[in-house]
């Protein structure tokens, strides 16, 4: 995700942080769910389209809001912001939603 973005989303009313932040870069997507929702996060934005077919988001602890764009540069991103937001502000423990 883009660094960018995170900045961008801070100025909103959400705290925010990125996989590279925490130094969590290297950790797979199973263990990046649970370190997520042991650490408190309520949801995970994610441009990995594939993540619902290899992870059970189901049991996840947090919501998943998956960001289908062409790239995950800022300016492919921003119009997604006002879906983003809202996304966030419905978002439920287990609940998959994709964002485009």
């Amino acid at each position: 995700m883009s660094n960018s973005l995170a900045a961008w989303h801070t100025s909103s009313l959400h705290d925010v942080s990125t996989v590279q932040g925490e130094g969590w870069a290297v950790v797979n997507n199973g263990k990046l769910l649970r370190r997520a929702e042991v650490y408190g996060f309520d949801a995970l934005l994610t441009a990995d389209q594939n993540l619902p077919f290899q992870q059970n988001v189901a049991r996840a602890g947090l919501a998943v809001i998956i960001l289908r764009a062409p790239t995950t540069k800022l300016e492919d991103l921003l119009p997604l912001a006002p879906r983003i937001l809202s996304a966030l502000r419905g978002n439920r423990p287990g609940q998959l939603q994709y964002v485009y």
